[in-house]
């Protein structure tokens, strides 16, 4: 667990969304389907902003787009006020701001990041070695980098034709609504596997909702949206279904 130690039971948690927003509903409904419960009561309590229009991520950092950053920080800010204690974002390359956010708010803002890097090493212990699927922004950032480096894990990148693979599956599959075939989802795992990838992290939450979409079970295929989901429930007091 990267987050807080102790959780605060019935204080609600913060959810910035939209980024995209079926990657929010996906992010939602894994958040119950993790939780251990038995009625409404046991489910834990979030406030949730679904802010599809912020600017794109990885636009910006491929000079785009005007910069995400004024609206990610005011969106923090707008769920403390309203009693978030912590926010969660279902998002990975929203993490390049994560420092702006954490300093402009008084609550905890979870790294999606360092919760995937933590769930790829609990799946697979002494891990060395972990692809990572993502948008070219995320990569570019290099916030993997660091996460993975702070582990002590080095990182497989896919090469450039399979990069720009990923972000034809990401933009023009998922966030355009396009149906993506398994056999291309599979191609690009095998890949990072064949470069000697140990486990595979999804660093994009578009490719998490494709894996629910496709029934996607590998347990060494990693997904962020779980991975933050197990995170928001611990932090806003819930049970993990075993």
């Amino acid at each position: 667990m990267t987050g807080a130690d102790v959780p605060v039971p019935g204080q609600p948690g913060g959810v910035l969304g939209g980024l995209g927003p079926a990657a929010t509903v996906h992010f939602l409904r894994r958040v119950v389907e993790l939780t251990d419960a038995r009625r409404d009561q046991d489910h834990v309590d979030l406030l949730v902003w679904q802010h599809g229009s912020i600017p794109d991520r990885t636009g910006f950092l491929r000079g785009e787009n005007e910069s995400p950053e004024p609206a990610l920080v005011a969106d923090v800010q707008a769920l403390e006020r309203a009693g978030a204690t912590f926010v969660a974002i279902p998002c990975n390359t929203a993490l390049v701001w994560v420092d702006r956010m954490r300093a402009a708010v008084g609550i905890e803002v979870l790294d999606t990041v360092d919760e995937t890097v933590a769930a790829a090493r609990e799946a697979v212990p002494g891990l060395r070695r972990l692809g990572v699927l993502a948008t070219d922004g995320t990569l570019a950032a290099g916030t993997y980098a660091r996460s993975a480096e702070r582990a002590g894990v080095e990182l497989v990148l896919p090469d450039a034709d399979e990069q720009r693979e990923t972000m034809s599956v990401i933009y023009d599959g998922v966030k355009a609504g396009n149906p993506v075939s398994r056999s291309r989802f599979d191609a690009l795992v095998e890949h990072l596997r064949a470069k000697g990838a140990e486990a595979v992290a999804l660093g994009c939450t578009e490719l998490s909702v494709l894996r629910g979409d496709l029934g996607v079970e590998d347990p060494l295929v990693v997904d962020s949206i779980d991975a933050v989901a197990a995170a928001t429930i611990r932090r806003a007091g819930g049970r993990l279904r075993a």
